[in-house]
């Protein structure tokens, strides 16, 4: 394999467009290479195959879509309240809607994972542990609730980000006067997130 990590790097974000614009059955070494603007052949220089790809491209959306170091700490300096916590939804909410194509790209490895049960297997446990790192991240930083206000208040942002990166029209005006996200998010902690 070829060792060259600028190159791997920019193959990886060329399979995440290739993967969010045409799917996992456009997933191709042959569209990544094109997408990537490098000589035919060249991706399967540096991926063993499919899967490897895939593998590389699940670690490389949770690096694009992790919340920025500098933005948690000064969120952290606020009092540990609800408005805290939809600070934090606020903030994943505005990183979705940056890096669409990396969300869209989520959303297509949860799809593929139903097909390839050794691809649902690692994807799985990838996004169990973001699921626990995020309950742990809630118990240690004070916030209101526990365990199950984060695993519900999960749930509800996946699907509030799901609609509304891939079909935005579904929640415009189902609650008369609430603004699609932002105010639909907002009613979201208030309804799942505990008064402090």
């Amino acid at each position: 394999m070829v060792r060259n990590p600028q190159r791997r790097a920019a193959l990886v974000d060329a399979g995440v467009e290739v993967l969010a614009r045409e799917g996992a059955r456009g997933l191709t070494f042959r569209a990544v290479d094109a997408e990537a603007g490098v000589p035919v052949g060249t991706a399967s220089n540096y991926f063993t195959g499919r899967d490897d790809l895939l593998r590389q491209i699940d670690a490389r959306l949770h690096e694009r879509l992790a919340p920025d170091p500098e933005v948690m700490a000064e969120l952290l300096t606020a009092p540990r309240d609800r408005a805290l916590v939809t600070a934090f939804m606020h903030d994943l909410m505005a990183r979705a809607q940056r890096d669409r194509t990396g969300y869209l790209g989520l959303l297509e490895m949860r799809l593929e994972a139903t097909r390839r049960p050794e691809l649902r297997a690692s994807y799985t446990k990838t996004v169990r542990a973001d699921l626990e790192y995020g309950m742990e991240f809630h118990r240690t930083a004070g916030l209101p609730g526990g365990d199950e206000t984060v695993t519900i208040l999960y749930v509800a942002m996946l699907g509030l980000i799901l609609e509304h990166l891939t079909l935005p029209g579904v929640l415009d005006g189902a609650l008369p006067g609430v603004s699609v996200p932002d105010g639909l998010l907002e009613r979201i902690v208030d309804t799942i997130v505990p008064h402090s």
